[in-house]
């Protein structure tokens, strides 16, 4: 302290001057700096909890996006293939129209034998190319109709089966891994008139 103001008391001193005590400053202010306080913290709090579920609701959208892109992806690379394989069957089909229609005399015949077993060879190495893709062939005939696999293209009257029941197969269907490539064209039985 100054020696000149020695005189002049001090704030700390404030509080009793001349016998009075005047009341703590802040005592009322405490409570409702504490009341101010607590609805602070909890208006804190709930923001805390607002931005803690969006981050949960961000993770599970990431989530979601990575699940669906894999997914996508997996989906690629297992069917890439479609649309080369479905005009691959229509050189399949071609084929083996080819091979039956080789008459028996032709076939034993020793001039066209070669010709014969080749294009046999080339019928099974496109299965077998096939096979290794996942394509497999649809069977068809002595199954009921399936329109997710069959695609019916007449009703043929028959008293020997049942009716829905594939009776001709006119094209063969096919499927890539577990999804439908091409719906084989079928006769289906139907009651006789």
């Amino acid at each position: 302290m100054n020696e000149e103001h020695k005189d002049i008391p001090q704030a700390e001193d404030q509080a009793s001057v001349d016998g009075v005590e005047a009341p703590a400053e802040g005592v009322v202010g405490v409570d409702g700096a504490a009341a101010a306080l607590q609805a602070r913290i909890a208006e804190l709090e709930g923001e805390v909890a607002k931005e803690k579920q969006e981050v949960l609701y961000a993770q599970a959208d990431t989530q979601n996006v990575r699940r669906r892109l894999e997914k996508e992806l997996q989906d690629a690379r297992a069917y890439a293939a479609t649309s080369f394989a479905r005009d691959m069957l229509s050189i399949a089909d071609n084929l083996s129209r080819a091979l039956a229609a080789i008459p028996a005399e032709l076939r034993a015949d020793e001039k066209m034998k070669g010709l014969v077993t080749g294009l046999e060879a080339t019928g099974r190495e496109l299965e077998s190319v096939f096979g290794r893709n996942g394509i497999t062939k649809l069977v068809s005939v002595g199954e009921a109709l399936d329109p997710n696999k069959h695609q019916a293209m007449m009703e043929i009257p028959s008293a020997d089966v049942e009716p829905g029941i594939i009776v001709q197969e006119m094209q063969a269907g096919y499927q890539i891994k577990d999804r439908l490539l091409r719906p084989a064209l079928v006769g289906v039985a139907k009651k006789p008139d």
